[in-house]
């Protein structure tokens, strides 16, 4: 049964906030965490997303009323899922290659989100808690008596075709195309498909510090995304009595048992560790007026820093519809090579820097130090262009861009959707020198 609160999830906004809500008034307790006696008969249970001596700014928890403790559930076993992985990654070297591929085909037989995850590409690994592990899933079903949770890494999760209905233990958050959600590490959720049909979409699993805001430097006070517009599900719950399958991430393998309810059953909860949904359509963009293209840094929606100041473990960049009006400029990304390593999707459209052969659903990868930037027909098109104002609209591409190098995965390697045919797209650039005169 869904969790029982109106057809449509109720939201708190606000990032990083502290946060109080009831499912069933007169739950949450007065004045106090852990009082003798819960209000209802409840269980009160802390759920730590950081250490608990660490500095305020960077404290998460959340304190959950709930109908039974997480505690009661008999030993996993494992489950077997040989296309989900995390670090250390280096089944097969790691080729310099940039690599390209296409959307994954939907199943031909009933697949839930858990059973549709594959994985990609990855670096660092969850026991030290660096690095992210990068995943497509692809679903054609609900998960029905089973939830999931991730105790390698916090889970932002990007969809590209169909909405999601994430049922998680504080509340529901239903997530379309061009939307985006985190997860926080640990929290159990279930994934529904609302709408009945096919899904397809990016998981990002971050094995490092929690996602959070960039720092805008000389932008100012306000600008990118703007922390208003991040909404936080307000408490919904199931009570449910019935076998449901408990299946968690951990140290890159899945395990699972099984409890006699559901573990989506808290009536109440206050904090600051929870699960958020942000639209990207209210992202605000900054862009150049007058020349150049700037650093992509400026796209930057979340980041996981590291211990390297302006060095993320993962950035989520996204290059949404804007206005181009640089003059005297070549206006698509420049061609580089970068220390960081860039994978990117493309929710919808097309991407300025690639006019055909990257498909909404598919991916690309171009590692540490890879050369690339506008193919041959973008260049082409971009130095022949009358520099008026333009606005690129019906797009939206992302980056997961990280510090260190993005090992592919064996089936990432194998799979044929990778396009063979790659980096034919910059053999077309004709040398245009015309030497000393």
């Amino acid at each position: 049964m869904p969790l029982q609160n109106p057809s449509e999830p109720g939201y708190l906004s606000g990032f990083g906030n502290e946060f109080a809500t009831e499912a069933l008034p007169g739950t949450l307790p007065a004045g106090q965490n852990s009082p003798q006696h819960v209000p209802r008969g409840l269980y009160a249970e802390q759920l730590s997303g950081s250490a608990f001596t660490a500095p305020r700014g960077q404290n998460r928890r959340s304190w959950l009323y709930r109908i039974r403790p997480s505690a009661g559930h008999p030993r996993y076993r494992p489950l077997s899922h040989p296309l989900l992985k995390s670090g250390p990654f280096g089944e097969r070297p790691t080729p310099p290659d940039r690599l390209r591929w296409d959307p994954l085909p939907i199943p031909g037989v009933p697949t839930d989100f858990i059973d549709g995850l594959v994985t990609f590409a990855g670096n660092g690994e969850p026991a030290s808690q660096s690095g992210v592990s990068i995943h497509l899933y692809v679903a054609n079903r609900s998960m029905v008596d089973r939830v999931f949770f991730d105790a390698d890494g916090e889970l932002l999760i990007v969809p590209q075709q169909g909405r999601l209905g994430l049922e998680a233990e504080l509340g529901r958050l239903d997530v379309a195309p061009g939307e985006i959600a985190v997860i926080p590490r640990g929290m159990r959720f279930r994934v529904t498909l609302p709408d009945q049909g096919d899904v397809r979409g990016y998981v990002c699993e971050n094995h490092g510090s929690p996602l959070r805001l960039p720092d805008l430097g000389p932008i100012g006070a306000n600008g990118l995304a703007n922390p208003r517009d991040f909404l936080t599900p307000e408490a919904a719950f199931e009570d449910v009595e019935r076998p449901v399958e408990l299946v968690q991430k951990f140290l890159g393998a899945l395990w699972a048992t099984e409890i006699g309810h559901s573990p989506l059953d808290v009536v109440a909860w206050h904090g600051n560790y929870v699960p958020y949904k942000y639209d990207l359509a209210r992202f605000n963009t900054i862009n150049t007026v007058s020349f150049d293209h700037p650093d992509p840094s400026i796209f930057t929606v979340l980041t996981s820093p590291s211990e390297t100041p302006g060095t993320a473990n993962i950035d989520f960049v996204i290059f949404p519809p804007r206005w181009m009006v640089a003059e005297h400029s070549f206006r698509p990304p420049w061609f580089h090579r970068n220390v960081m390593s860039e994978f990117m999707g493309l929710i919808q459209g097309e991407y300025d820097a690639k006019a055909g052969g990257f498909a909404p659903g598919g991916a690309s990868l171009h590692n540490c130090m890879s050369a690339h930037g506008p193919d041959a027909a973008s260049h082409a098109k971009a130095v022949a262009a009358s520099l008026q104002p333009h606005k690129i609209e019906n797009t939206m591409a992302f980056m997961f861009e990280t510090r260190w190098v993005l090992r592919p995965t064996v089936f990432a390697l194998d799979t044929p959707t990778l396009q063979a045919d790659y980096d034919a797209c910059w053999q077309g650039l004709p040398k245009n020198f015309q030497g000393a005169s």
